[in-house]
């Protein structure tokens, strides 16, 4: 049995920007993170290649979704979408998603000043990232971070996205009752502020921000609405890395298919034997449902120029949950239908049940989501 090939299947409708941006994300990644290159970065300290991160600010995708009067094109997030999925396709692992969404959180909540002095940096290539979590709850209501009243910061920030490579923190802390963001540079961290954290996926990088009496000026301090805000960007960073997840289980699909077409017991492919074939395709089936919800929350996104709606959270939330479940059961697959050569380093499977690991854990995994669902839902 011959199975179809996922890159083939694109018969999906598309606006004009997002046909245009698919077209040349996905060249572009093919070109720059086939999987050699993926496992040559594994060991580096950045995890992505210095050239790539300049030639993606080139192509202006640093600056999509930025307002033009502060160095951007001021496209819709809908258009984010096809280059996150093109990134997780070809698992190119960039800061891209950290300045982004910190970009997000400065444009929907930032002081003009703030908009002012950082967004043409990110714009630029400056990355930027959020510092969010004093643990792995990102339900967490209450942050052990603090800010006193005389504008000092104390507390620990972990699983921070390029932690190492930011120049720009945007740090969740308590203020009494109150939750509040402040814009921390570089420059103000201890060079030994910020600790490695090594992830399962070793394409990705995060860290340890360990924030000690750091002196805020008013003018780094997000006004008090910046906490609300946070609430749509932290949606908007699930619904990205659903596109994310949604690129890779095709890939990680697309390799499976590989095997199974060319892998002969009994002198007989293994791809004809049912089950292996009913549960491929499932895993096709997942995949499409997941990435049709992904692109329905980008459609409606772009519908409501960016507001979260309670039609779009209850998308992206659903685009998340879906994106989980189709990872999390590619790479299982992927691992065990490649028999023992599955569970080796060596193995390209291994790449994907790392990233659905991960995946699925950065901005909620997938019982997260479903129970923030459920009163949405029933409402």
């Amino acid at each position: 049995m011959t199975f179809i090939n996922i890159e083939a299947n694109t018969d999906m409708r598309f606006s004009e920007d997002q046909q245009m941006i698919q077209e040349a994300a996905r060249g572009f990644c093919q070109d720059k993170s086939y999987i050699e290159a993926v496992r040559k970065l594994l060991d580096s300290e950045t995890g992505f290649q210095a050239e790539i991160w300049q030639e993606m600010v080139e192509l202006g995708w640093l600056g999509m979704c930025i307002e033009e009067t502060h160095g951007g094109s001021a496209l819709g997030l809908d258009c984010l979408i096809p280059i996150a999925e093109s990134m997780g396709r070809q698992l190119l692992a960039t800061p891209f998603f950290a300045s982004t969404l910190a970009a997000q959180q400065i444009q929907r909540a930032g002081s003009e000043a703030q908009k002012s002095r950082y967004l043409p940096m990110i714009a630029n290539g400056t990355v930027a990232t959020l510092a969010l979590l004093d643990n792995e709850d990102w339900g967490a209501e209450v942050s052990k971070c603090s800010l006193s009243a005389d504008g000092k910061i104390n507390g620990r920030k972990v699983l921070v996205e390029a932690a190492a490579q930011a120049e720009i923190f945007i740090v969740l802390c308590q203020q009494g009752e109150q939750q509040r963001l402040a814009i921390v540079e570089r420059s103000q961290l201890a060079d030994s502020a910020v600790e490695a954290h090594t992830l399962i996926d070793e394409t990705k990088r995060a860290g340890i921000v360990n924030l000690n009496d750091i002196s805020i000026s008013e003018e780094q301090l997000m006004p008090s609405s910046a906490a609300n805000a946070l609430d749509d960007v932290k949606l908007i960073g699930a619904l990205l890395i659903a596109a994310e997840s949604v690129g890779s289980a095709a890939a990680c699909l697309n390799l499976t298919v590989e095997y199974l077409n060319t892998r002969k017991q009994f002198n007989k492919l293994i791809g004809s034997y049912q089950a292996l074939k009913h549960p491929t395709v499932d895993m096709l089936n997942m995949m499409e449902a997941a990435r049709s919800q992904v692109y329905h929350a980008a459609t409606l996104l772009a519908d409501s120029q960016g507001d979260i709606t309670r039609d779009a959270e209850i998308a992206c939330r659903m685009s998340k949950a879906s994106a989980n479940d189709a990872l999390l059961f590619a790479g299982d697959r992927a691992v065990q239908f490649h028999g023992g050569m599955g569970f080796t380093y060596e193995c390209d499977a291994q790449l994907y049940i790392r990233r659905a690991q991960w995946s699925q854990q950065h901005y909620g995994d997938s019982a997260y989501h479903r129970k923030r669902l459920t009163p949405l839902l029933l409402a």
